[in-house]
């Protein structure tokens, strides 16, 4: 059975830091894409970061509101992928999600229909 466990939310005041990780398990984790999205209520899941793998691995999309900010990476011998968040800003708060894709190629995948695994989310507030 295949899960993403997404975990590092919390409150953190503007300006700070948090690490967002998310363990995977039940698939072959270099064998996916994977990305972050985010969800306010009454707004749709918007894409954060995505990062691929394969020929491709490496490479690297960010949302431009997280660019220079947001910092993507994956660990395959520890099937986990994290999201550093700096200078965090009370606009990124919002429910995380991590998400595998099947795509494996360029451009990333930066819509929720072309993630086939979803993790369920942790809470990241910033206060201002």
């Amino acid at each position: 059975d295949v899960q993403l466990q997404a975990s590092g939310g919390g409150l953190v005041q503007a300006g700070g830091s948090l690490r967002l990780s998310c363990a995977a398990s039940g698939l072959s984790f270099d064998d996916y894409a994977i990305g972050w999205f985010r969800q306010v209520p009454g707004k749709a899941r918007e894409f954060v970061a995505g990062i691929a793998i394969g020929r491709n691995d490496g490479f690297t999309r960010y949302a431009d509101s997280v660019k220079g900010r947001f910092t993507i990476s994956r660990d395959n011998a520890k099937s986990t992928m994290y999201l550093q968040m700096n200078s965090l800003k009370p606009e990124d708060t919002a429910v995380y999600y991590c998400a595998a894709s099947l795509l494996l190629g360029i451009p990333i995948p930066n819509t929720p229909t072309k993630y086939n695994y979803w993790g369920q989310g942790t809470l990241v507030t910033v206060s201002s």
